[in-house]
């Protein structure tokens, strides 16, 4: 079980000033040849303070591309964004100490332990040693801190990146693909710890290529697709933009039932030899009772919750090469 969090004090966060804002952000590679790649395509994005804020996408969608450019790792081709209300261009150093981070996979040394690798990255950052033993009881390392990190699994690695970007205690947190490759346990490991994190006031932004494992773990999310912020607010909001609820149906005559719902002005999708039916009202009865007039009756109906993969299918077509 991971270590509860006890009393902290967050640094004050203007409502007025969101932690995240991004306005037109853009940046173009250019290669030996002279091809350009828009890697992110005029993103616009704001996020709220406090909570988990999900940045979703399939691999290559640009997500790790504008966290570079938030964290002044790479310039960006064009547009302006803003970090705990600092210009990153020119400001970021001024909120560097309330920012912590973890883009792709945390660089630690083998041969020593995990807590020896902390005290290092503190004493690189003026961080007062005392943090060490805190934040690997917050991640739940504190047993195995003295062992040396090329004896971790993946996941206690990924969890030693949190805690090292737990060092500043801040309030800002940028995760890229925390639970990348990890298995099952160690996915709900990281969510939890994730959900506990922005319980406390913190701020977490977290990149994932996940859809419903981030519907567990997020307040508010953002769906990002070649680039391009396609849907953005709270989860419900966004389940929202997938269009009505579907019901699914089981029938003998697919086909004939098919055209049945489409002249009643219901959306219908094959879904193999069912149908997924949407529009206004497509509860149960009313597909049942529609049907019936025509002599077509269900074997099964079932209603089916809208997640966000779902609606990341529909809201793209079906596209995931991001």
């Amino acid at each position: 079980m991971l270590s509860p969090h006890k009393g902290r004090k967050l640094t004050a966060i203007s409502r007025d000033s969101p932690p995240i804002e991004i306005r037109g952000l853009r940046k173009t590679y250019v290669s030996m040849t002279g091809r350009r790649t828009v890697a992110v395509d005029g993103v616009d994005l704001t996020v709220p303070a406090g909570g988990v804020f999900g940045f979703l996408g399939p691999n290559g969608s640009g997500k790790t591309t504008t966290i570079r450019c938030l964290l002044g790792l790479i310039r960006p081709t064009a547009g302006t964004w803003r970090v705990l209300g600092a210009d990153s261009n020119r400001g970021l150093g001024e909120v560097a100490h309330r920012v912590g981070s973890i883009v792709e996979t945390p660089a630690f040394t083998p041969h020593l332990s995990g807590r020896r690798n902390l005290e290092l990255l503190a004493a690189m950052q003026g961080i007062d040693r005392s943090r060490v033993a805190r934040a690997l009881d917050r991640v739940d390392l504190r047993g195995r801190g003295n062992d040396a990190f090329r004896t971790y699994s993946l996941g206690m690695k990924q969890r030693l990146g949190l805690a090292a970007a737990l060092l500043k205690d801040p309030d800002l947190m940028i995760l890229d693909e925390p639970a990348n490759g990890l298995d099952p346990a160690g996915i709900v490991e990281i969510r939890e710890l994730v959900r506990s994190l922005g319980a406390e006031g913190r701020t977490v932004f977290v990149s994932s290529h996940l859809l419903g494992e981030v519907e567990q773990m997020c307040d508010s999310v953002a769906i990002l697709n070649h680039g391009r912020c396609i849907a953005a607010g709270t989860v419900d909001e966004v389940l929202a933009t997938g269009g009505s609820a579907r019901v699914s149906v089981a029938i003998d005559d697919p086909d004939r039932a098919e055209r049945v719902l489409r002249e009643a002005g219901m959306e219908v999708e094959r879904d193999d030899s069912r149908l997924l039916v949407a529009g206004s009202g497509p509860d149960g009865s009313t597909i049942a009772r529609i049907l019936a007039d025509h002599g077509l009756y269900p074997r099964e109906l079932t209603p089916r919750q809208l997640d966000l993969e779902g609606v990341f299918l529909h809201l793209t077509g079906g596209d995931t090469s991001g």
